[in-house]
């Protein structure tokens, strides 16, 4: 350690339903709020707006595959014009609440397998631009580092490098399948040290036991990972003897 106090951005997955939300809002600084697609309606959103607000969270929208079913983690045979439709509805409901509480978005963060194809699918990708443009939101987007939305992004849309805590990574920078035992981590510990070595080594331990460089500037903890809000304390506890604080 350096000695140099540095400020992180943890974002979490909220407005999903999850019976701890209320208690995570103080220990992030940004969130990714369900809009419709996954889970969640005008009331939900409404509501975990009003959390993020009340603890000074900076607030974002979570578009899916419209699938609330299987929880948006499933890819739809959709055309790039009918994804399109799709988030610009999910986008669109998020805005007016937003406008209702007059609330600044801060970013857009794909949802589950919506944010894994836009990594790698260039038709994905442009409906989620697509829908932005239809809305005129000119906001960063959150996304997997060196992937095609990165890449697509250009200088019209600014792009935020994100890393998970709680998520295992293969060696070409993609996430290991949740079907794959121990690819969600729920261990507070391995998760901390997961983050640890991101924060400070810019590089990660891989499901094929190699190190991945991964240099990233906002970092996840899903809402839903079973424990997460113990995930969060315990990396709340490890700040001070690490010279971190929370970016707000």
């Amino acid at each position: 350690m350096d000695g140099v106090k540095r400020s992180i951005d943890l974002n979490a997955d909220v407005g999903e339903g999850i019976a701890t939300e209320a208690q995570l809002m103080p220990m992030i600084s940004s969130c990714n709020v369900a809009c419709g697609g996954h889970y969640g309606d005008r009331d939900t959103i409404l509501t975990t707006l009003e959390r993020a607000l009340n603890h000074g969270v900076k607030i974002g929208a979570h578009p899916a595959y419209p699938d609330k079913a299987n929880f948006g983690r499933v890819v739809l045979d959709l055309s790039t014009e009918e994804l399109t439709v799709a988030i610009t509805q999910q986008l669109s409901l998020f805005v007016d609440c937003c406008n209702e509480l007059d609330v600044p978005i801060h970013h857009i963060k794909p949802h589950g397998a919506l944010y894994n194809e836009a990594a790698r699918e260039r038709t994905v990708t442009q409906a989620i631009f697509n829908a932005m443009n239809n809305l005129k939101l000119k906001v960063p987007v959150y996304t997997l580092p060196g992937g095609v939305l990165q890449q697509m992004a250009g200088e019209q849309i600014v792009t935020i490098s994100e890393a998970f805590v709680d998520r295992r990574y293969h060696n070409n920078g993609s996430l290991v399948s949740r079907k794959l035992d121990g690819a969600v981590i729920k261990d507070p510990l391995e998760a901390w040290d997961q983050l640890r070595s991101m924060i400070f080594k810019e590089s990660v331990n891989t499901w094929e036991n190699e190190t991945l460089t991964l240099k990233a500037s906002t970092y996840c903890v899903h809402g839903d990972t079973p424990g997460a809000l113990e995930l969060l304390e315990y990396i709340h506890a490890q700040f001070e003897a690490n010279n971190l604080t929370l970016e707000r």
